[in-house]
């Protein structure tokens, strides 16, 4: 349980799918969520700093970690989002960021949501809505760090900043025209 409401519980979701700074953008758009929050997660190194991420030598991903209401929305619903906003079919990459800090995982905080988690890879792998297989990594959730203070609310904060323009903007309208987001 979480807060002053006894009617909600939260869970957390862990999710990489390229730069957080997008997956961020994303889920503060859905109903449920209660917050998002950059980070890092999978790495050897504690406490990495962004620029170390950036060099692709600390083995984490960038991620978002999703606390939602889960009497709102299930964790299959953030997932299906989680299929959507980003091409799982790219190793290492998405768009024009590359490097393994950018691969596509589920990071699992229970054996639950790592078997619900494979349910949901296998039917989206299925659904032939890419071309290429999935290749996101299922992985337990590990040295995680939040990020830098200056990538909350990234989007929100910084509308006009070209990388907001050319690839979140564009990923949101996509997401907001299926009805996905709000």
């Amino acid at each position: 349980m979480s807060g002053n409401n006894p009617n909600k519980e939260s869970e957390i979701a862990t999710l990489g799918g390229g730069c957080f700074w997008c997956v961020e953008a994303v889920y503060q758009r859905v109903d449920g969520v209660l917050t998002v929050r950059p980070g890092y997660a999978g790495g050897h190194i504690k406490n990495p700093s962004y620029k170390e991420i950036c060099t692709g030598r600390t083995g984490h991903a960038e991620v978002a970690r999703i606390e939602f209401d889960s009497k709102q929305i299930s964790f299959e619903q953030i997932l299906n989002i989680f299929w959507q906003a980003h091409d799982p079919t790219t190793l290492n990459k998405q768009g024009a960021d590359v490097g393994t800090q950018y691969r596509s995982a589920i990071f699992y905080h229970s054996e639950t949501q790592k078997q619900i988690a494979e349910k949901s890879l296998l039917s989206a792998d299925k659904s032939d809505y890419w071309p290429n297989p999935i290749v996101t990594e299922i992985i337990e959730i590990n040295n995680y760090t939040h990020a830098e203070d200056y990538h909350d609310n990234y989007y929100q904060d910084n509308p006009n900043q070209p990388y907001c323009i050319f690839v979140i903007k564009p990923k949101l309208d996509k997401l907001e025209k299926l009805g996905i987001i709000k």
